[in-house]
C-alpha cells in the first residue's frame, strides 16, 4: 500500500514539473526555473527545519555536542538518503529483493528479519538485502501494515516471519529494525515473551523513550504509532514496565546525536544494552551506514 501511495506521489511531483513547465517557459524563463526550484526545495526545507530542532533540543542532552559545520553535512547526506529512499526505493524498488530463504539444496546459516520505521517499508533496506542476497544469507523484510496502525497490531506478523524463518533455519534469527521498527520488536518481545527466539536484536535510531519531535505537532489519535512515539508517552511508560531488566542484554542500539527524527539522542538508547554512538550519522543515513550494516550483520 505505502508503495502504491508513495510511487502515485513522486508521479504527481513529476507531472506537476513538468506541466509548470509547459504553462510558463513562454512567459517567463525565470518564473519557470523559481517554480521547479521550489517544488525541488520544499522538502529539503522541511528537512533542514527538522535539523534544527533537532540540534536545539539536543543542547541539554547529554550525548556529545557537535558543530554546525558537523549538523549541515549531516543534513547534506540525509537529503540524499532520503531521495534515494521515498523517491526511489520504497515506491519503486520494495520487490527488487524478495525474501530468501534456504532451499534444500542450500548449506543452513542463520537469517535476519527486518523491521522497517514510520512511513517505510521494505524498499528502506535495498542494500541489506542486496547484500545478504549475493552472500547467499537467508531474510525476510516486512511490510509493516496499516501504515498508521497500533504497534501492538504488528506483533503477529513479527511473530509469523520469526517462526518462518527459524523454521527454514533450524536457528533463531537477528533481529535488524530502523525507527519504529525497535520499539515494534519490543512490543513483540512482550506479546509473545520470545526472548529465547531470537538470536539478538539491533535497533538503529529507535524512539525507545519516544522523540521530541512528536513535541512539535498536534496531537493526531488517528496516527495510533505515532502518538505512541510521543517523547515518555503512556504507552512506552506501560511498555517498560512490563518489559524484564536482563532482556536490554540481547541488544545493540545505534544512534546518533545527528539524528533529525529521533531527539534527543539519548531517547535511542536502553539502559543494559549495547548502546553505540554512530557520529555524523542523520535518521536514514544511520540505516545505510556500511559500519553500521558490518557490525550489525557480525552477529551471525
Amino acid at each position: 500500500m505505502l508503495a502504491r501511495v508513495q510511487k502515485l506521489l513522486v508521479l504527481c511531483a513529476l507531472a506537476c514539473a513538468l506541466a509548470w513547465l509547459a504553462i510558463f517557459r513562454t512567459h517567463s524563463a525565470l518564473f519557470s526555473v523559481a517554480g521547479l526550484f521550489f517544488l525541488l526545495f520544499l522538502p529539503v526545507g522541511l528537512l533542514a527545519l527538522q535539523f534544527v530542532l533537532a540540534a536545539a533540543v539536543n543542547r541539554h542532552d547529554p550525548t556529545a555536542q557537535g558543530t554546525k559545520l558537523q549538523w549541515v553535512r549531516a543534513w547534506l547526506a540525509e537529503v540524499i538518503a532520503a531521495a534515494q529512499v521515498f523517491f526511489w526505493w520504497q515506491p519503486f524498488r520494495s520487490n527488487a529483493y524478495p525474501d530468501h530463504l534456504p532451499g534444500n539444496s542450500d548449506a543452513r546459516s542463520r537469517g535476519v528479519v527486518f523491521l522497517h520505521g514510520f512511513v517505510c517499508n521494505r524498499g528502506l533496506w535495498t542494500p541489506w538485502l542486496r547484500t545478504l542476497r549475493d552472500r547467499r544469507i537467508p531474510f525476510i523484510a516486512l511490510n509493516l501494515e496499516p501504515v498508521f496502525g497500533s504497534i501492538d497490531g504488528y506483533a503477529p506478523q513479527v511473530d509469523a516471519a520469526v517462526t518462518r524463518i527459524t523454521h527454514a533455519t533450524g536457528c533463531s534469527p537477528l533481529l535488524v529494525c530502523h525507527s519504529m521498527g525497535g520499539l515494534v520488536a519490543r512490543a513483540w518481545l512482550r506479546a509473545s515473551g520470545g526472548d529465547s527466539r531470537v538470536h539478538h536484536v539491533i535497533t538503529i535510531g529507535s524512539p525507545h523513550h519516544g522523540t521530541g519531535l512528536g513535541d512539535w505537532g498536534p496531537a493526531l489519535p488517528w496516527l495510533a504509532n505515532a502518538e505512541q512515539m510521543r517523547l515518555h508517552s503512556g504507552w512506552l511508560a506501560a511498555l517498560q514496565q512490563d518489559e524484564p531488566v536482563e532482556r536490554f542484554r540481547g541488544f545493540t542500539c545505534f544512534h546518533s546525536n545527528y539524528d533529525n527524527i529521533v531527539f534527543p539522542a539519548s531517547t535511542a538508547t536502553l539502559s543494559g544494552a549495547n548502546n553505540r554512538l554512530v557520529p555524523g550519522a542523520a535518521h536514514l543515513a544511520m540505516a545505510l551506514a556500511p559500519d553500521v550494516m558490518a557490525e550489525s550483520l557480525a552477529f551471525l
